[in-house]
């Protein structure tokens, strides 16, 4: 536990990694308040009775039902603060591309009012910790034949037409991808990812300006026990599993090769708590993830075998508008200024995530009416 840090404010405390990191900061002895507005989509119906994040931290944090675009509600829970960790966002890259304006509400003008207050409200704070997200990368980092460092452009929709989904550079030769360290291009591929980068540049100036710490961390993939199974805008093993204990098959998009890094929510949990301790990290933009990409095929396999299902997976072919082909991540970073090397595997972390979604009620699948929203939009491509 820090010496000058004991009372903590989670923005999204009630969220998937929020809730975990609140039950991991209370086990090291601090004192955590929550603001969440216990979101529908993430938490369903009735989420005070029904949803068990919420309820896995209900009655052992200081708990404020809250807008992050409300000011009162942000200036109640700032006081007496003595760090912010900064989760609440809206999250989903298809989503983000067609509901513009919600998620430059949420992102971008929930977090200006946050700093805001923390501008022109006396506080406490000393260290503010951001949640921010691969996507500010657009696609990763990627060398051609001659081991040139080469930053890909978006890719031509009437070549993904044509089924060719590989990455290539201007002369149309096959790059290859490679570890995305923090100094990469950031060149975001969907609107979620600019507002993620927005939120990078409010959050370092604004900081930097009134003498508060602050600690960058670009979230991989997050997946793990306690993932929303309700939402089907993002976390593609919640989607996936849905499906599959529907009885429904599973459609992969592109040649199902596209890859990410899968990083488990308590490795996270772990990164983010040791952000917060570590003078080490003050002022610095970390990749959080495992460094290893693992293709969207794998996943659904490793599901669908999991779950003892023989679901059929069918590479569909299509396509998102705002999706990347790959990217993961160079965690030098990371092991130097945390001291910090993910623990759980991906085969160990999907072992638990799927035996826990067996004891979940099984969900009902909206995977289906996403897709139709993202198809009536244009941004779902055949």
């Amino acid at each position: 536990m820090s010496h000058e840090i004991k009372n903590i404010l989670i923005t999204g405390g009630a969220g998937f990694i929020g809730s975990k990191l609140a039950l991991s900061l209370i086990n090291k002895g601090y004192s955590v308040t929550v603001l969440d507005c216990l979101s529908e989509q993430i938490h369903g119906k009735n989420p005070e009775a029904n949803s068990c994040l919420f309820k896995s931290i209900s009655g052992k944090v200081n708990f404020i039902k809250g807008n992050i675009c409300n000011r009162k509600e942000i200036q109640k829970a700032v006081e007496g603060q003595d760090a912010i960790v900064h989760l609440a966002a809206e999250t989903g890259t298809g989503q983000s591309m067609y509901e513009i304006e919600k998620y430059a509400n949420v992102n971008i003008s929930g977090t200006a009012l946050l700093l805001d207050v923390l501008v022109n409200q006396k506080n406490s704070v000393k260290k503010f910790i951001l949640a921010s997200s691969r996507a500010v990368y657009g696609e990763g980092k990627y060398i051609n034949s001659k081991s040139e460092i080469v930053y890909p452009e978006n890719r031509n929709w009437d070549e993904m037409r044509q089924k060719n989904f590989q990455m290539t550079d201007h002369n149309d030769e096959i790059l290859e991808a490679v570890a995305t360290d923090e100094e990469s291009k950031l060149h975001p591929t969907s609107f979620y990812g600019i507002t993620k980068l927005q939120q990078e540049q409010m959050v370092k100036l604004v900081c930097s300006s009134i003498g508060i710490d602050f600690v960058i961390l670009r979230y991989q993939n997050v997946f793990g026990v306690g993932q929303s199974l309700l939402n089907p805008y993002t976390g593609i093993l919640s989607v996936f599993s849905t499906q599959i204990l529907n009885g429904k098959n599973i459609n992969v998009f592109e040649d199902g090769l596209p890859t990410r890094d899968f990083i488990n929510v308590d490795d996270t949990v772990e990164a983010t708590v040791r952000s917060l301790e570590m003078a080490s990290a003050n002022n610095e933009t970390i990749n959080i993830g495992t460094g290893i990409a693992t293709t969207i095929l794998t996943v659904a396999g490793l599901l669908s075998q999991n779950y003892q299902k023989n679901t059929e997976i069918n590479i569909s072919g299509d396509f998102r508008i705002g999706d990347i082909r790959h990217n993961f991540a160079d965690l030098s970073k990371m092991k130097k200024l945390l001291g910090f090397e993910p623990r759980k595997t991906f085969a160990q972390g999907i072992a638990e995530f799927t035996e826990w979604v067996l004891n979940q009620p099984v969900q009902e699948s909206n995977f289906e009416r996403s897709m139709q929203e993202l198809k009536s939009k244009g941004f779902l491509k055949s």
